[in-house]
C-alpha cells in the first residue's frame, strides 16, 4: 500500500490513538506530543501501562490554539 494512502485512510473504528498515531496527525515529533502530553494540552488517558489519546484530542488541541491565535 502506498505511504500516502495510508496516512489518509483512517480506522472509523478507533477512540483511542498511540502517542505515536497522534503526533503523525499533529505533523509533529514523538517527543513533542508527549511534551503536549506532559503540559495538558493535549489530553491522554494511562490505561494500564500504556498512554493512550483520545481520538478527538488532537483536533481539540488545534481548535484551541486556533482561538488563542486569534485574540492574540
Amino acid at each position: 500500500m502506498d505511504a500516502a494512502l495510508s496516512e489518509v485512510t483512517v480506522d472509523s473504528t478507533l477512540v483511542l490513538l498511540t502517542v505515536e498515531e497522534a503526533a503523525r496527525r499533529l505533523r509533529v515529533g514523538r517527543t513533542t506530543c508527549f511534551a503536549l502530553i506532559r503540559t495538558g494540552a493535549l489530553e491522554s488517558l494511562l490505561i494500564g501501562g500504556l498512554r493512550r489519546v483520545p481520538v478527538d484530542a488532537p483536533a481539540a488541541y488545534v481548535a484551541r490554539l486556533r482561538t488563542e491565535q486569534r485574540a492574540a
